[in-house]
């Protein structure tokens, strides 16, 4: 949808007509000015100007002589008056001067100001007054407190007007439950009165939850797309503001815009970033900000019914962080959950980036979906760029499906580091160590196949990695296959073990990864015998990684260590009886692998499964 371009504040031109105003008012002023200027002489130098003549006007007072001299109109002179001068009258008659009682006496210093400074300042503010009347009337009546860009209390809402090439559901793939869930609004939107004449409303809000990248933002637009009506879009920490109250103003003209517009819809994104739980007892600053922008959000929801064509959306990663009033029916009425996407959501938004590039005839994107598993859609389109730009690397008019491969391993591992370069021994080091978690993970049922084993350093730190991808969708996850992962996880470790009778410190991820499994099999999923179907662990933040806090205590905790590394240290052991068992094929696999770095999950078990002799060994171990 095209954005909806808010007259600019054109501050520049309105200080230079301001400037041309004040230069024009004090050149028309000056002259005025400038005649009342009087100059102080003394009684010998008015003598001599009346013997000289040159005196063309003269005004007697009781205590002073005012006078001009002939050609200077601009300037008054005065002089003290001598009581015994006599002839004055006479000299000055004789001379050619004209007596007046008009000649214009210096104005007050009061009123010189208020004509130099006070008049122009008037009149530029009459001129500011009225250019921002303009301007607010233009943009709806915000209530602005200043002529800054935005200006305090005005909500600065991006407005997106009607437009035939907008977003539609069809360009957002791979949440088909979120889009069903949407097309109601959608339906409302084109005709609300077969919901007036059954008597149902609209939900007033409706709350997109969901990890980042999954297309929170795309689904409100392509519900403003497929209804075809105007779309405000603003973030949640757009409403805070330095000074206590602007917050809330700019949710008063954000719901003014709106209900002017309507039928509209709304978009607050990272909403929590204003709708969080309200604490008990008053606090200062930013949080006494936030709650008040909360509150005037909460009012503003309550004031207006649920037909009057104003939808509210909003979006957030930390559904149990808002506050309890915000999410009550009557206010967000309805969550739609936008998860990350499935087998086929994955397949289906590759396919609508894929659209953007060029490629070649057989990409099989079932398979590139199957790699990418646990992807977000930006991470999606992030693969497909990458993979554009990797064949433009090469030279390439079209990416490939080795360019679509290369790009998910960049996305999970990074860059090939080329000027990382491992000796020799260190080479075979890694070989063996990802050959051992290849090997354990095919000698075990319930794991997923080998896809790709690669000895080639990355940008991430990783020395090399063994890629692993599941044929069909899995939701659920069993206790034996969860054992297995751990196995497979220590593979790597125990290959170095078997084959130099020494460890180095290439296990630091798999240890890592390894042990946060067991402890979540204890505490979370209750798979341990000794504590049973007891919660152990609260995870707060699901979709930003899942913190988890214990909630058990102190000895409980040392118990639960305790059974931590008892669970690994088992399926290490697992994993050694597995190696130790299959020497003959960890040698031969790992020796291949050093010799041709990278390795897929076909050639890996081409050999696992054949019964040639294996090759010779040079007293370095590498094959001769």
């Amino acid at each position: 949808m095209d954005e909806e371009k808010r007259p600019k504040k054109t501050l520049l031109t309105f200080y230079i007509i301001a400037l041309i105003v004040l230069l024009l008012i004090n050149l028309a002023l000056t002259p005025a000015i400038e005649r009342q200027r009087v100059q102080e002489v003394g009684y010998n130098e008015f003598m001599q100007y009346t013997e000289e003549g040159k005196i063309s006007q003269v005004q007697i007072e009781s205590n002073k002589i005012v006078f001009q001299l002939e050609g200077d109109d601009t300037t008054i002179y005065e002089t003290g008056l001598m009581d015994n001068d006599y002839g004055l009258v006479d000299r000055l008659y004789n001379s050619g001067a004209e007596f007046s009682s008009e000649i214009v006496e210096q104005t007050s210093p009061f009123v010189s100001f208020l004509v130099s400074w006070v008049l122009p300042l008037l009149v530029i503010w009459l001129l500011a007054y009225l250019l921002q009347k303009r301007m607010m009337k233009a943009m709806n009546g915000a209530d602005a407190m200043s002529f800054g860009t935005g200006g305090f209390g005005r909500s600065n809402a991006r407005v997106y007007v009607k437009s035939s090439d907008g977003i539609k559901f069809s360009d957002v793939a791979g949440e088909e439950e979120a889009k069903e869930n949407l097309q109601e609004i959608v339906e409302y939107l084109h005709d609300p009165s077969k919901y007036k004449e059954i008597g149902a409303q609209m939900p007033k809000g409706v709350l997109l939850v969901g990890p980042p990248g999954t297309g929170k933002t795309m689904l409100a637009k392509a519900v403003a797309g497929e209804a075809n009506v105007p779309f405000f879009s603003m973030s949640g920490s757009e409403f805070v503001e330095m000074f206590v109250g602007m917050g809330a103003s700019k949710v008063r003209d954000l719901f003014k815009q709106a209900k002017e517009k309507a039928p509209c819809i709304v978009f607050i994104d990272e909403i929590d970033a204003i709708g969080q739980k309200r604490t008990a007892g008053s606090s200062y600053g930013g949080n006494d900000e936030r709650e008040q922008t909360l509150n005037q959000l909460l009012t503003e929801m309550d004031g207006f019914e649920g037909n009057t064509g104003v939808i509210i959306l909003a979006a957030t990663n930390r559904p149990e962080s808002l506050d309890p009033a915000l999410t009550r029916p009557g206010r967000f009425d309805r969550r739609v959950p936008v998860e990350l996407p499935d087998l086929k959501g994955r397949e289906d938004i590759l396919k609508v980036h894929a659209k953007k590039i060029r490629i070649t005839d057989n990409v099989d994107f079932n398979k590139i979906a199957r790699m990418a598993a646990g992807a977000s859609g930006a991470e999606l389109a992030n693969i497909v760029n990458e993979a554009a730009l990797r064949a433009v690397r090469n030279h390439r008019k079209a990416a490939n499906e080795s360019d679509f491969e290369e790009s998910i391993e960049v996305v999970i591992a990074g860059y090939q580091k080329k000027n990382k370069i491992l000796t020799d021994k260190e080479k075979m080091i890694v070989s063996y160590h990802e050959v051992g978690h290849a090997l354990v993970a095919a000698m075990q049922t319930g794991t997923a196949p080998v896809q790709k084993i690669t000895i080639i350093p990355r940008t991430s730190g990783a020395l090399g990695y063994t890629m692993q991808v599941e044929q069909d969708n899995h939701y659920l996850v069993s206790k034996e296959e969860l054992l297995a992962e751990i196995a497979t996880l220590t593979g790597g470790r125990a290959a170095e073990e078997v084959e130099f009778n020494s460890i180095s410190t290439g296990a630091s991820n798999d240890i890592e990864k390894a042990t946060r499994l067991a402890r979540q099999m204890i505490t979370q999923y209750g798979m341990d015998d000794s504590f049973g179907m007891v919660a152990l662990e609260n995870v707060t933040n699901q979709y930003l990684g899942g913190d988890a806090t214990l909630a058990c205590s102190p000895e409980t905790q040392t118990k639960i260590d305790r059974q931590v590394v008892a669970l690994v240290e088992k399926q290490h052991q697992k994993a050694l009886q597995i190696l130790k068992d299959n020497k003959r094929k960890l040698d031969e696999i790992a020796q291949y692998l050093y010799q041709k770095e990278t390795i897929t999950g076909e050639e890996f078990m081409t050999i696992l499964i054949r019964k040639d002799a294996l090759p010779g060994k040079t007293e370095s171990g590498v094959v001769e």
